[in-house]
C-alpha cells in the first residue's frame, strides 16, 4: 500500500503538470529561462518555497534540531527579513533590468568579465555542493520513509543510496532539463501542497504518539515541553549549532544572500508577470517561512522525545518518524511529496545551473552569434552533464556527519564572496569591474582557507559563522577602498528594459513590516 500510494501521487503530479505545460514555449531563452515572463504570486510563492523546502531541510534542519532543539528555527524564521528585503529593494533592482541571472546583472553593474566569473563559482558550487547535498539526503529520507532494503531486497546500506539517488536524480532532470522553469514551477506548486498537508500530519500524529493513549495534540505539545524545557529555547547556546549571537553575523548574512542574491532560488522572481506579482509571491512565500518550523523543527523535537536513548542518528530520525507514526497508506503519500520537494531543489538548481551555464558562458563567450535553439540546447547539454555529475558523487557525503551543518558551512564559501559584490553594487556608484574582482579573489581565498586549511584554528577562537561574518565585512571594505582607489568612470546609472511593469503592489511595505514583527514576537515568545 506504501509503495503504490507513493507511485499513485508522483504520477498524478507528473500528468498534470504535463497538462498544464505542454504548450509552453520551450524553444527560446525566455520562455524556457524565465517561463515567458507569465509567473503569478501564488506561482512564485509556491516555487519559491518548494526549492528552498527539500530534503536539507525536512531531514537535515529536523535532525539538527533532534540534537539542539528550536533554535535551529534560525534558518526559517530569519529567512522572513531577507524575502522583505528582496521584496523591497533586490526584486525591483533585478526587474527593472530585465535579467534572468544574477551575473547578468553584475554584467550591467560592473562589466563582462565579473559575470564570467560569477557564473562560474555559480556553477561550480552548484555541481559541487548544492546538488550532491540534495540528493544525499533525498536518498536518506526516502530509504527511512519507504524502507527501500526490504523493497529491493539488498540489506547494504551503501547500495541502497545509490539507487535512490540515481532514481531521484534522472527523474528530477527530466522536469529541468526538458521542461524549462514553468514546468519546474508548477510541478513546485502541486509537490507543495502534498507537502504541506504531509508535514503537518506528522507534527499531528507525532504529538499524539508523545501523548500516548489517544491523546490530543495539545496534550502531546504540553507533555513534550514538560519532559524536555531545554529544547524549546529560541536562544541557541554556545555548544549548539546556532548559538544566539551567530543571528547577527554569519546566520544572517547566509540567510540574505540565500534569499536575495542565490540564483537556484530567485530565478523564479525573474519571471513574474510584473513586480506587484513578484512581490506578492516573495512577501507571500516569507509568511510561510515564519510558520515553517511546524514541519522543520518540532518534528525534530518530537523525534527526538520518542527516540532519544535508541541510538538512532539525527539524519535518520525523521525518516524512522514518518515510517513510525504515519500509516502506511500516508507514508506513501508523504514519500511522494517528499519526493517532489527533493526534485524541486534538485531541478530547480539544475534549471539554475543550465540557465547560468547556456546565457554567461555559451551565449556570452562561446559563440555570441547562436540562436535560441542552440542556447536552450547548450543548456541542456550542461544539465546533463552536471546531473550526472551530481549522481556520481552525492552518495560519499555519507562521511560528512551532521548534514545541514556541513551544507550552511559550505554555502559560506560562494555565498559571502558574491553577496558583497551584489550589495556594493546596488548600494555604491563608483565601485568599478577591478574592485569587483579584486573582492572575489580575496573572499573566495579567505573562505577556501578557513573552510579547509585553517578551521581548527579559526573555531578554538570563534565560532565559524563569526568567521563568515568577519569575512562578508572585510570584503566590503576591500571593495569600497578598491572602488575609491579604482572608480568607475562615471557613476552607474540603472536603465529601466521595458521588460516588465514596474508598478509595485501597494501594500507590499506594510506587509513586509508585518512579517518583521511576527519574527520578533516567534523569538520573545519562546525566549
Amino acid at each position: 500500500m506504501t509503495l503504490l500510494t507513493f507511485l499513485l501521487f508522483t504520477g498524478v503530479v507528473a500528468l498534470v503538470t504535463w497538462r498544464l505545460t505542454r504548450g509552453d514555449d520551450h524553444a527560446s531563452e525566455e520562455g524556457y529561462f524565465l517561463a515567458g515572463r507569465r509567473l503569478t504570486g501564488p506561482v512564485i510563492a509556491g516555487s519559491l518555497l518548494l526549492t528552498n523546502l527539500s530534503t536539507e531541510q525536512l531531514v537535515g534542519l529536523n535532525g539538527a534540531a533532534f540534537e539542539d532543539g528550536i533554535s535551529v528555527m534560525a534558518w526559517e524564521v530569519v529567512a522572513a527579513i531577507a524575502l522583505v528585503l528582496l521584496a523591497l529593494m533586490f526584486l525591483p533592482r533585478y526587474l527593472k533590468s530585465g535579467v534572468a541571472t544574477v551575473p547578468q546583472f553584475l554584467e550591467e553593474r560592473y562589466g563582462k568579465t565579473t559575470r564570467t566569473v560569477t557564473t562560474l563559482i555559480f556553477v561550480a558550487a552548484y555541481a559541487l555542493i548544492l546538488l550532491p547535498i540534495v540528493l544525499y539526503t533525498g536518498a536518506r529520507g526516502l530509504n527511512g520513509m519507504l524502507d527501500v532494503a526490504n523493497l529491493t531486497g539488498i540489506s547494504d546500506e551503501a547500495a541502497n543510496l545509490w539507487i535512490s539517488v540515481w532514481v531521484i536524480g534522472i527523474v528530477g532532470s527530466i522536469y529541468a532539463i526538458w521542461g524549462g522553469l514553468r514546468t519546474v514551477a508548477v510541478s513546485d506548486t502541486l509537490n507543495g501542497f502534498g507537502l504541506l498537508v504531509g508535514g503537518v500530519l506528522i507534527t499531528v500524529f507525532g504529538l499524539q504518539a508523545v501523548a500516548g493513549n489517544g491523546g490530543s495534540v495539545l496534550e502531546g505539545w504540553t507533555s513534550m515541553r514538560s519532559q524536555h524545557p531545554e529544547m524549546f529555547r529560541s536562544l541557541g547556546t554556545n555548544e549548539q549549532s546556532v548559538p544566539w549571537h551567530t543571528l547577527f553575523t554569519g546566520v544572517l548574512i547566509l540567510n540574505l544572500f540565500y534569499w536575495t542574491t542565490n540564483q537556484q532560488i530567485i530565478q523564479r522572481t525573474f519571471g513574474a508577470r510584473n513586480l506587484a506579482e513578484g512581490q506578492k509571491g516573495v512577501l507571500l512565500a516569507g509568511l510561510f517561512k515564519v510558520l515553517a518550523p511546524a514541519i522543520l523543527v518540532i518534528p525534530g523535537i518530537i523525534a527526538f522525545t520518542l527516540f532519544a536513548g535508541q541510538g538512532v542518528d539525527k539524519d535518520g530520525a525523521y525518516g524512522l518518524l514518518v515510517r513510525t507514526v504515519l500509516p502506511a497508506p500516508l507514508t506513501g503519500f508523504f514519500a511522494a511529496a517528499m519526493v517532489g520537494a527533493i526534485l524541486s531543489s534538485f531541478n530547480s538548481a539544475l534549471n539554475s545551473t543550465a540557465t547560468l551555464y547556456s546565457l554567461g558562458i555559451y551565449k556570452s563567450k562561446l559563440n555570441p552569434s547562436a540562436g535560441h535553439k542552440k542556447v536552450v540546447r547548450a543548456g541542456r547539454i550542461c544539465g546533463v552533464i552536471v546531473a550526472v555529475f551530481a549522481m556520481s558523487t552525492a552518495p560519499l557525503l555519507i562521511r560528512a556527519g551532521g548534514i545541514f551543518q556541513y551544507l550552511q558551512e559550505m554555502n559560506a564559501i560562494y555565498f559571502i564572496p558574491l553577496f558583497a559584490v551584489v550589495l556594493v553594487g546596488l548600494l555604491n556608484k563608483t565601485a568599478s569591474e577591478r574592485a569587483a574582482l579584486i573582492t572575489l579573489a580575496f573572499s573566495l581565498s579567505a573562505m577556501i582557507l578557513g573552510s579547509f586549511v585553517f578551521k581548527g584554528a579559526i573555531e578554538s577562537q570563534m565560532n565559524f559563522f563569526h568567521y563568515v561574518g568577519l569575512v562578508f565585512a572585510l570584503s566590503v571594505v576591500v571593495m569600497l577602498v578598491s572602488g575609491a582607489i579604482w572608480p568607475r568612470e562615471t557613476p552607474y546609472q540603472q536603465v529601466h528594459s521595458g521588460d516588465v511593469d514596474m508598478t509595485p503592489w501597494p501594500y507590499a511595505r506594510i506587509a513586509g513590516i508585518g512579517l518583521v514583527a511576527v519574527v520578533v514576537g516567534i523569538y520573545a515568545l519562546f525566549a
